[in-house]
């Protein structure tokens, strides 16, 4: 394949990309965005396999060798992984490409066939060292981020002392070691502040995403996935790939604008996320204390549930990770289903960082094939509350805790939450009174219109579905 051949095919591939993302940004157009991206890629990696870079038939069959690996991993991973399971595989994506970055930082500066001299010598050096610091630095990250949301690791923040001095050291250490490195003609001695610098970057990635708490997750995946936007353009630098630094361009600039987007719909500053410290591990039984809430919860039966729902008009679903844990998404789409044949308007209230990733709401509705135009966002549906029936809510918690607003002293005040109690009656699920990721108890749970029904969601929303249809 000639090289005007592969600029033209690299060319097709971008504009594919950028209709992918534009198709992504909405569920309706979802799918289609999935194909361009799919189709792109496949030119991509056609154009770069048979291109003139890669020389000889042996250097094909091993790319081809390679290919089959990682995408007998990729189907494997497609067909065996849980939608409940797609942030903890986020995350690891992430990951590999952080490590991709380092391994070709690694072989380019090794590569004794590059003759680059003076000002291309000193930039090709910063390119190389650039890249294995934002690859290394997303890889350990990503790892981090995949053990906690796994359940691997606690969701607690690690909170050292002086933690922030820590980090301004390893990046002071960083740039040491980045003068040294520009400075050394020895490609043997230059491997020493390369790795040096590697294993600094590495701890920081650790460091940086230990800190980080629960409650942020969400903000953390995509931020990560900015990260390893960065590392692909670093590595299409490297490489002198226009379509690497491209794709990687676009993928780290959106992943910025919706880490923004979620720390605007969390009321935080990207940087405070980064400095860690916001939200406990899930589970955890709230802290009592002078804001605790008095009062006494009222339990609701699944049978009393129903009969509140038949008698509803306008009925808003608010999904949460307990949803997405107890795999409930498809009862409640039969739910969904009986009250909308009876003539009952059912929409849904989907806030940002519902779940632990961007758009995880979204992702387990579209799955069990619930209608595009009754999921709504925040935005959206939050003043229409107070004309709403019944508002039910399946294991959300701090994304509808009426102390963002009400309480100045709460570690969520000023976070923008969907306004569930303003409804006639709110129905909240749960499997026990533990509070949230943010780790504060939540006043809506004590309100006199509130009902909390106890129990594993998709149990007892298949008791609920029954009754509906008794």
């Amino acid at each position: 394949m000639s090289v005007g051949l592969v600029t033209i095919s690299y060319i097709v591939a971008t504009i594919l990309f950028i209709k992918s993302l534009g198709g992504l940004s909405n569920p309706e157009s979802s799918r289609q965005g999935n194909y361009f991206g799919i189709a792109g890629m496949a030119i991509a990696i056609l154009a770069t396999v048979f291109g003139p870079q890669v020389i000889g038939t042996g250097s094909v069959i091993t790319i081809m060798i390679c290919m089959a690996v990682g995408g007998s991993v990729g189907i494997y991973a497609a067909v065996k992984v849980k939608m409940t399971e797609m942030p903890e595989l986020v995350a690891l994506m992430h990951s590999l490409v952080g490590l991709a970055a380092v391994l070709v930082g690694y072989a380019t500066y090794i590569d004794t066939n590059t003759s680059f001299v003076g000002a291309e010598k000193t930039i090709h050096e910063v390119e190389i060292f650039v890249g294995v610091l934002i690859g290394a630095v997303t890889f350990s990250g990503s790892l981090i981020a995949f053990g906690k949301l796994a359940g691997k690791i606690s969701g607690k923040p690690l909170l050292l002392p002086a933690r922030h001095f820590l980090n301004l050291a390893l990046l002071v250490g960083s740039i040491v070691l980045g003068k040294w490195f520009l400075n050394v003609e020895d490609i043997n001695v230059g491997l020493i502040p390369l790795m040096s610098m590697t294993v600094l970057a590495l701890l920081f990635g650790i460091h940086m995403v230990m800190a980080i708490g629960g409650a942020d997750m969400p903000v953390v995946v995509s931020m990560l996935n900015s990260y390893s936007g960065w590392a692909a353009a670093a590595t299409g630098f490297m490489l002198s790939n226009d379509l690497l630094i491209v794709t990687g361009a676009l993928v780290g600039s959106s992943g910025a604008i919706l880490s923004y987007i979620m720390c605007r719909a969390m009321n935080r500053h990207f940087l405070s996320v980064i400095a860690g410290g916001f939200g406990t591990e899930g589970g955890t039984p709230a802290a009592a204390g002078s804001a605790e809430p008095l009062g006494e919860v009222q339990p609701i039966s699944a049978a009393d549930t129903a009969e509140l729902l038949k008698e509803a008009r306008h009925v808003i679903i608010v999904p949460g990770y307990g949803m997405a844990v107890a795999q409930a998404q498809h009862t409640v789409f039969e739910i969904t289903k009986v009250l909308r044949d009876q003539g009952i308007e059912v929409r849904f209230g989907i806030h940002p960082v519902a779940g632990r990733m961007p758009g995880h709401m979204n992702v387990l509705l579209a799955e069990a094939r619930v209608p595009y135009d009754i999921v709504m966002e925040m935005d959206e549906i939050n003043e229409d509350f107070p004309n709403t029936d019944v508002a039910m809510i399946i294991g959300a918690n701090d994304i509808v805790n009426p102390a963002a607003q009400d309480d100045p002293n709460s570690p969520i005040a000023g976070m923008p939450v969907l306004e569930v109690w303003k409804a006639k009656t709110s129905i909240v699920m749960k499997r026990s009174m533990a509070s949230g990721y943010a780790g504060v108890d939540n006043p809506l749970f004590y309100k006199d219109n509130n009902r909390m029904l106890f129990g594993d969601a998709k149990k007892m929303l298949e008791e609920v579905l029954g009754h509906l249809k008794g």
